[in-house]
């Protein structure tokens, strides 16, 4: 092995190694490979260089580190070298129209990678090719760059984030010209040419010549004015927000949604929210929470509720890392704080923005062509709502990257998609971003909140007149942990390989009988005569799903017109 260096032993794995040593710049993880071969660190080695991440809808999420299995500077450069293969094939115009990168605050000293480093890489390689990269000069939220894609008419965007997971995470996530994320084929298309354009291109390490060149653009200032400008348009009770006495708490839990939300919240002329000192400003080491993750709930937001307590404030608004998501408690009359689920805020934000549309459109017609949307494992509160009042309601597969893409099929059409939501606290409240967005949902949220205290309703009283109106929807999500992928893979092969037998499926779960198993992986639905998968209408589902993170979801959900009384015991599972 090259750099004087000892093979391990293992064939692949030299392989593996001697080629990164001679593809890398990076000193630092060059360091930590070497260090690790001459340690005899065989774990570590096979962890960093078993597998090569896997480019999918998502994008890429990964630990930053060394390696190809990792976020790091070669292994930005071989993405963006192999999507900017994937472009140029796509679209004869790209060095016409270019692309947006952005970017937020995360960082592992260790290895030398951040966000805003990975950014520049990516737009090195594109300036390399003669392609115009819009960098972002700024940390920004995921939402801006699915607007600027719209706004500039690029062909692509790329965001360098990880959202909500752990701090040593960072990810790379791709939406293609329509504003909204990739879907297949364009996975296995942009993964293709990874593999294929793994040595770096001359230019591609080259930052300091790319953040000088002409190709260079800085979206910053006209986007940072054109989407405030374009999320007042649902702003519909300015007078109404400029009397508001409600105090509201705002949270960005480290990340770099503070700036942003008191922006949001100017352009409505809403009372600016009470930031969380100790959390607003971006931190990539997430010094005050176990997880960024707001939809942990109250172990996320204790210091937002002891601030609140101090100001008198009734509610929380917290964003994720990233600012792509939105949470809300509300303080109670028992005096303790009621975190709503995801399902809740889609039921509420919905309401409010149908109210809204009511209020500006008098003719009935109209709700014809007017449409909302959910993921398959959220909450069908908005399809009777839907039936009721005569607008139409579609349901996705699991995924904003399904709902961005369907909303602009629509729109396309000429229909007006009102929002969409996910479980997993995500709303598209704005069609001018086509994904979820927690900046302009929590200026919409602080309006909904103003005008219900004008009625004196509080959020928990307004969900209560939402279900007695359209039928209780009460759901219970729950998760496990799993790190390893073939863990994972082999407890979805059990599941459809039940008791050893291939291609059956549990017949029991717990003390209840599983009436119908649908598996959206394979297409198999035991309910349809030719046991093909469609869409569900069934109104008591539980769902697994499985995701590219360690996080395997479970979906309990049941509904009744009624009263909660009526609610079988199947949502305590």
């Amino acid at each position: 092995m090259e750099d004087g260096l000892k093979p391990t032993g293992d064939t692949k794995l030299d392989q593996a190694i001697r080629q990164w040593l001679q593809y890398d710049r990076n000193p630092k993880t060059k360091s930590l490979v070497q260090d690790m071969v001459k340690d005899g660190s065989m774990e570590a080695l096979k962890k960093c260089f078993s597998s090569r991440m896997e480019f999918g809808t998502a994008g890429l999420r990964a630990a930053m580190g060394p390696g190809i299995s990792c976020m790091n500077d070669l292994t930005i450069i071989q993405t963006t070298q192999g999507f900017c293969r994937y472009l140029e094939q796509s679209f004869g115009n790209l060095k016409e129209r270019g692309v947006v990168i952005g970017y937020d605050a995360r960082a592992h000293p260790t290895s030398g990678g951040s966000s805003k480093r990975f950014a520049s890489l990516a737009a090195a390689v594109f300036i390399s090719r003669g392609v115009p990269a819009h960098l972002f000069s700024e940390i920004t939220p995921t939402p801006f760059v699915p607007f600027t894609v719209s706004h500039l008419g690029l062909c692509a965007g790329i965001m360098v984030t990880a959202s909500h997971n752990p701090k040593q995470d960072n990810g790379y996530k791709v939406y293609w010209e329509n504003g909204a994320q990739i879907v297949s084929p364009h996975d296995s298309g942009i993964s293709k040419a990874i593999e294929e354009n793994l040595e770096p291109w001359p230019a591609s390490w080259n930052t300091e010549e790319a953040l000088k060149a002409a190709l260079l653009k800085d979206p910053f200032l006209d986007v940072n004015t054109q989407y405030f400008q374009a999320i007042q348009k649902h702003c519909h009770h300015r007078e109404i927000n400029k009397k508001s006495e409600v105090k509201i708490v705002h949270t960005s839990v480290h990340g770099v949604g503070h700036t942003f939300v008191q922006s949001a919240f100017k352009a409505f002329d809403l009372h600016p929210p009470y930031p969380v000192e100790e959390q607003k400003d971006p931190d990539p080491e997430f010094p005050t929470v176990k997880y960024p993750n707001p939809e942990e709930g109250k172990g996320v937001l204790t210091l937002s509720f002891a601030l609140a307590e101090r100001e008198g404030a009734s509610v929380v608004l917290a964003n994720d890392p990233d600012a792509d998501r939105l949470a809300i408690a509300e303080k109670q009359e028992s005096g303790q704080w009621r975190v709503f689920s995801g399902n809740e805020l889609g039921a509420l934000l919905g309401w409010w923005m149908f109210h809204c549309w009511s209020e500006q459109n008098s003719d009935a017609a109209a709700v014809k062509n007017l449409y909302m949307l959910a993921s398959t494992v959220s909450s069908k509160i908005l399809r009777a709502v839907a039936l009721k009042e005569g607008f139409h309601f579609e349901e996705t597969l699991t995924g904003f990257k399904w709902m961005g893409n369907r909303a602009k099929d629509l729109l396309d059409q000429g229909k007006s998609v009102l929002f969409a939501f996910e479980e997993a606290i995500g709303y598209m409240c704005c069609n001018s971003v086509l994904d979820k967005d927690g900046v302009s949902a929590a200026a919409i949220a602080g309006e909904m909140i103003s005008y219900l205290a004008t009625k004196n309703k509080s959020l928990s009283q307004q969900l209560t007149t939402i279900f007695e109106e359209y039928g209780y929807h009460i759901s219970k999500n729950s998760y496990f942990i799993c790190h390893d992928q073939e863990v994972i893979r082999s407890l979805f092969e059990r599941l459809r390989n039940f008791g050893g037998k291939k291609d059956a499926y549990p017949s029991e779960c717990g003390r209840f009988s599983v009436s119908a198993v649908r598996d959206l992986t394979t297409g198999y639905d035991s309910n349809q005569p030719d046991k093909k998968a469609v869409e569900n209408t069934t109104p008591s589902t539980i769902y697994y799903r499985r995701l590219d993170d360690p996080k395997m979801p479970l979906f309990a959900a049941v509904l009744h017109k009624f009263s909660l009384e009526m609610i079988p015991v199947l949502i305590l599972l």
